[in-house]
């Protein structure tokens, strides 16, 4: 099996912790945890827009492998707050309603950044197969 490393310039929590962005290995490709960009400076205290945020970004990391939210088949959000998870779930289903992955969504007691109200993972496939196509 073959697997291919996507590194990004824009996190510095990949040096730190030797981690890669995105990885692929054969159809399998996994995007490591994505915060909102600049800890959500732009939007602090908007879960919505974070998770909107970062779920466009965590999906812009699967453009090295040619994939798009189409290919997305489990999403993972973490949160740091039960009041905030409406509007998290909202912000995924603005994107990925039509695709439907399976989700989990989980509170956590908090982030490196105190800014960060959710951070979010995927998992995408390369190759599907059709309905009803042998496994």
């Amino acid at each position: 099996m073959t697997i291919e490393r996507v590194e990004s310039d824009e996190n510095p929590w990949q040096e730190a912790l030797g981690s890669a962005r995105a990885v692929a290995a054969g159809d399998l490709v996994l995007v490591a945890g994505t915060m909102p960009p600049a800890a959500g400076a732009a939007a602090v205290g908007d879960p919505y827009e974070q998770a909107r945020s970062a779920l466009a970004d965590a999906v812009a990391a699967l453009e090295p492998f040619g994939l798009d939210a189409g290919a997305v088949v489990r999403t993972r959000m973490y949160i740091s707050h039960t009041r905030d998870a409406e509007e998290v779930a909202r912000a995924h289903r603005d994107l990925f309603g039509a695709v439907r992955p399976a989700v989990t969504l989980v509170v956590v007691a908090g982030f490196a950044d105190s800014r960060v109200l959710v951070q979010v993972e995927l998992e995408a496939l390369r190759a599907q197969r059709s309905p009803g196509a042998a496994a």
